[in-house]
C-alpha cells in the first residue's frame, strides 16, 4: 500500500494521523470513502491494530457494506473481525447481550411501524385521546424526536411544563413506553437511547466496550444527532482515538434531528483535535465548484474551506428564467431531448433536482408528452401518489362508476366499516347478475350475507356518489373534487394518517395541484371529459413508446435535492430557483437564522452533484395552493458571480416583489387588467394582438405541453384565430393561436 502514490497529500495526512481526536473535513467529491478505507487498512497493516479493536459507524447499510467490501479487497479476510455498521445495528448487538440489565428479555423484540401503530391505538383508547386532534403518526414522530434528544418520559414531562398539548404528548409517551416495556419490546429509537442509558448506569459494561473499540471512526458526522453524539463520546472517552469524517456544508437533515453543531464544535469538545481539510474535488469542473463556493461562503455558521479541481473550467452554468412552471418544465425536457437526439448524451446522464416533491408534476408531464422515459427517485410519480390515486378514483366513480377497481379502492376510504369480505361478496353478486360493481351497491339489500351495519355504510357511500354526480352536472371538475373532499372528510382522513404536519401540508399541495390541472384542462378543451383527462395524463395505461428504450438505467431521473445527496451526474438541472420556493417562505420568515443557512447548504449539495454541465431554472409565476405566485429569482442565483454564469437575461431584471393573484378567475382577470405584471408575456382579452399564424393546414407543429401534432384547420374565432390540431399523444385539441404558441416544425 503506497499511500503517497495512491492518495493526495491531505488524504495521506488523514490516513497517517491515527492517535487522538481527528476531524476530517471532506468536501463534496473529495474522496472521503477512499480516505476512510485507507485509514482503516493502515491501522491494521502498518500500525498493527487488531481488526476487532476498530469500530466504524455509518448511517446506512449500503454505506457499511461498501466500506466492508473495499477494506476486504485491500487487506483480505482480516477485515472480517472489524465492526463496521450503522449506529442502530451496533446498538442492537450490544443490547442483545446486556438487555437484561435494563429489565428487558435477552431476546427482546424490535417494534416495527405496524407494531408502533397498533400499540399507539391501544394507548389512545386507554387515555381517551382524540386521534383527530393528536394524529397517531405525528405523535409517534414527536416521541421519536424526543428519544433522539435522549429525553425519556420523565424528561419530556419536565420539558412539557404547563403546555397543554405537550402535556398530552407526555402522557401518551409515558403510556407508550410502559406498553413497549411490558411486551418486551423496544422501538427503533430506543436502541441508541437505551444503549446510552446502559453505559451510564453500568460503568463495567461501558468499560468492556471501551476496551473492545479502541479506535472509532464515524462517517457523515455532520448528520449525527444528540443521542449519537453522546454514544460516541462515551465510547471514545478512554483512548480518545476518535476520527470523525464529514462536511458541515452538506448538513441538510436538521428536520430529522441532525445537529450541525456536533461537527462545528468538535474542536471545542476536543481542543487537541487534528484537523484535515479535503478540498480537492474529483467530480466537477472548476466553474461548477467556483459557483458552489460562492454560494456557501455566505453562510456564517461553517468551517472555512473551498473546493478546487485540476480539471478544466468546463461550461459556464446556465440560468434560464421562464414565464411559468409548465414552460420551465418544457424547456428542460426539450433541452434533454435535443442533447440526446444529437448523440451527445443518453437519457441516463441527466438528473432534474427539485426543492419539493410537488414540483415533479409539471416535469413529469413535459417528459411524458415527449415520450422521454423517466423515474422519480425515492418518491412516487405524481399520478401514482396515494392522495392522487384516491381522488382520481373518486372523480371517475362520480363520472361513470364503470371501473370496479376504482370503486373498490375508495369504498372504504376514509374508513366506513366496509370490510374486504363484504366487498368480495358484492363483487360476486355483480358478476352473477351481469351488472357493474357500482350498480351492485344499489342492490346491497339483496345480498343477505352482508351484515346490516355494512349495508348501511354501503348505501350511504352509494347515495353520496349519486348525489354528487347529480349536482355536479353544472359544476367544474375542480368544484366536483372539492365537493368530494368535503363530503367524505378526506382532509381529516389525511391528517389522521399523516406521519408529520409537513407530510400533511405536502398532501394538501398535491390536491391543489390536481385542482389546478383540472382547471387548466377545462380551459384548454372545448368538450372536457374526465375519461379524456385521465387518458392524456397517462392514467388509463401508459402505452407511450418511450425513446429511452427498455434499459431501466437509461432514464432521466427526477429527485429532490435531499435525495440527491451522495449521487453525481454528468448533467444536472436544478428547477425552481426562485424566492419563496428555494429558499422557501417558511425559512425566509423563520425567526431562526439557521433556517436559510440550511437551505443554502442544500443548494450547495445540488450544485455539487453536477460533473460537467449545470443548468439552473426558475419560473416568474407558479401556482401554489391554487394561487398564482409571482417571485423574484432565488437569492442563491444572485450569490453566483456573473463570470460563472451563462444568462438568458440579467438576474437584476427579475427582482420584483412577490404578488399573489386572487384564485377566483373573474377576480384574477380584473387583477391583470388593472395591474398587469411588467414581465408578463400574456395579454388578456382585447389587448391580445391578433395575428395570422405562421403555419397552415397540414403543417406539423409543436405545443409546449401536448408535443407534436398536425394542424387540421384554422378558423377566425373573433378575437383570435382558432386552431384545431391532432396531437400524436393526446388526440384532437382546439385552441386560440395566441395562447397556444404553436411552433412550426
Amino acid at each position: 500500500m503506497d499511500i503517497d502514490r495512491e492518495l493526495n497529500k491531505e488524504q495521506a495526512m488523514a490516513v497517517r494521523c491515527t492517535n487522538g481526536p481527528v476531524l476530517i473535513l471532506a468536501g463534496a467529491g473529495s474522496g472521503k470513502t477512499r480516505t476512510i478505507v485507507y485509514r482503516m487498512a493502515y491501522l491494521i497493516g502498518e500500525m498493527g491494530v487488531a481488526p476487532w479493536n476498530i469500530l466504524a459507524l455509518t448511517f446506512t447499510n449500503k454505506a457499511a457494506n461498501e466500506m466492508k467490501e473495499r477494506i476486504r479487497d485491500m487487506i483480505g479476510e482480516r477485515a472480517g473481525t472489524m465492526r463496521v455498521g450503522t449506529f442502530h445495528s451496533i446498538c442492537v448487538r450490544i443490547l442483545f447481550t446486556h438487555a437484561e440489565k435494563l429489565g428487558y428479555p435477552p431476546k427482546f423484540e424490535i417494534a416495527d411501524t405496524t407494531d408502533q401503530k397498533s400499540i399507539m391505538k391501544d394507548v389512545y383508547k386507554r387515555l381517551g385521546v382524540d386521534p383527530k386532534r393528536y394524529p397517531e403518526k405525528i405523535t409517534i414522530n414527536k416521541i421519536s424526536g424526543a428519544k433522539d434528544e435522549l429525553m425519556g418520559p420523565e424528561e419530556y414531562a419536565s420539558f412539557a411544563g404547563m403546555d397543554f398539548a405537550l402535556k398530552m404528548i407526555s402522557n401518551i409517551y409515558t403510556e407508550y413506553q410502559k406498553t413497549l416495556f411490558s411486551n418486551g419490546m423496544m422501538d427503533f429509537d430506543d436502541l441508541i437511547m437505551n444503549t446510552v442509558r446502559l453505559f451510564n448506569e453500568f460503568p463495567e459494561v461501558l468499560e468492556e466496550y471501551r476496551e473492545r473499540f479502541k479506535y472509532i471512526m464515524v462517517d457523515e458526522y455532520q448528520d449525527t444527532n444528540t443521542s449519537q453524539f453522546e454514544l460516541i463520546k462515551l465510547l471514545s472517552a478512554k483512548y480518545r482515538n476518535l476520527c470523525v469524517v464529514g462536511d458541515d456544508d452538506q448538513s441538510i437533515y436538521r428536520f430529522r434531528g441532525a445537529n450541525i453543531y456536533n461537527i462545528l464544535n468538535f474542536e471545542k469538545y476536543y481542543p487537541d483535535a487534528y484537523v484535515v481539510r479535503l478540498e480537492e474535488n474529483y467530480r466537477s469542473t472548476s466553474n461548477i465548484l467556483d459557483a458552489a463556493n460562492s454560494v456557501i461562503k455566505n453562510n456564517s455558521e461553517r468551517k472555512p474551506k473551498a473546493l478546487w479541481t485540476k480539471e478544466g473550467e468546463g461550461e459556464k452554468i446556465r440560468y434560464r428564467q421562464l414565464d411559468d412552471a409548465a414552460l420551465e418544465a418544457a424547456f428542460i425536457a426539450d433541452d434533454i431531448r435535443s442533447r440526446v437526439s444529437k448523440g451527445e448524451r443518453e437519457y441516463g446522464d441527466f438528473a432534474i433536482l427539485t426543492r419539493t416533491n410537488i414540483q415533479s408534476k409539471e416535469l413529469e408531464d413535459a417528459l411524458r408528452i415527449r415520450s422521454i422515459d423517466y423515474d422519480v427517485v425515492k418518491g412516487l410519480k405524481f399520478w401514482d401518489t396515494k392522495v392522487i390515486k384516491d381522488l382520481t378514483a373518486y372523480l371517475m366513480t362520480v363520472d361513470n362508476g364503470i371501473n370496479e377497481m376504482r370503486v373498490r379502492r375508495i369504498i372504504n376510504i376514509p374508513k366506513r366499516g366496509i370490510g374486504n369480505a363484504s366487498i368480495d361478496k358484492i363483487s360476486v353478486f355483480s358478476r352473477a347478475n351481469n351488472i357493474t360493481f357500482f350498480e351492485a351497491l344499489s342492490r346491497i339489500d339483496n345480498i343477505p350475507s352482508v351484515p346490516a351495519k355494512t349495508k348501511a355504510a354501503v348505501r350511504s357511500f352509494y347515495e353520496m356518489i349519486v348525489r354528487i354526480r347529480k349536482e355536479g352536472r353544472d359544476m367544474s371538475f375542480s368544484a366536483i373534487l372539492e365537493r368530494i373532499i368535503e363530503e367524505c372528510s378526506y382532509l381529516d382522513y389525511l391528517l389522521s394518517e399523516a406521519e408529520s404536519s409537513e407530510k400533511y401540508r405536502e398532501q394538501k399541495e398535491y390536491i391543489a395541484k390536481l385542482k389546478e390541472t383540472l382547471d387548466a384542462y377545462e380551459d384548454e378543451t372545448d368538450e372536457p371529459d374526465l375519461t379524456d383527462f385521465m387518458r392524456i395524463n397517462g392514467l388509463e395505461g401508459n402505452n407511450l413508446d418511450k425513446e429511452g428504450g427498455d434499459d431501466p438505467k437509461n432514464k432521466v431521473l427526477i429527485m429532490t435535492m435531499h435525495n440527491a445527496k451522495g449521487l453525481e451526474f454528468p448533467e444536472v438541472y436544478m428547477a425552481g430557483m426562485e424566492e419563496g420556493l428555494f429558499p422557501g417562505y417558511a425559512s425566509i420568515n423563520s425567526d431562526d437564522p439557521m433556517a436559510v443557512e440550511e437551505e443554502r447548504r442544500l443548494c450547495y449539495v445540488g450544485i455539487t452533484r453536477a460533473k460537467e454541465r449545470l443548468t439552473l431554472t426558475g419560473a416568474r409565476r407558479r401556482m401554489v395552493n391554487g394561487e398564482t405566485r409571482y417571485s423574484a429569482a432565488s437569492r442563491f442565483i444572485k450569490e453566483i458571480p456573473g463570470k460563472f454564469l451563462n444568462l438568458n437575461q440579467a438576474v437584476e431584471k427579475t427582482e420584483r416583489r412577490e404578488r399573489i393573484a386572487p384564485s377566483n378567475r373573474e377576480a384574477a382577470h380584473r387583477y391583470f387588467e388593472e395591474k398587469p405584471p411588467a414581465f408578463s408575456t400574456l395579454k388578456k382579452g382585447s389587448d391580445m394582438e391578433k395575428k395570422l399564424p405562421p403555419y397552415k393546414e397540414g403543417d406539423r407543429v409543436l405545443h409546449f405541453k401536448f408535443g407534436e401534432g398536425t394542424v387540421l384547420s384554422i378558423a377566425d374565432g373573433g378575437r383570435d384565430y382558432e386552431v384545431t390540431v391532432e396531437f400524436d399523444n393526446v388526440g384532437v385539441r382546439k385552441m386560440f393561436a395566441g395562447f397556444a404558441k404553436l411552433k412550426l416544425l
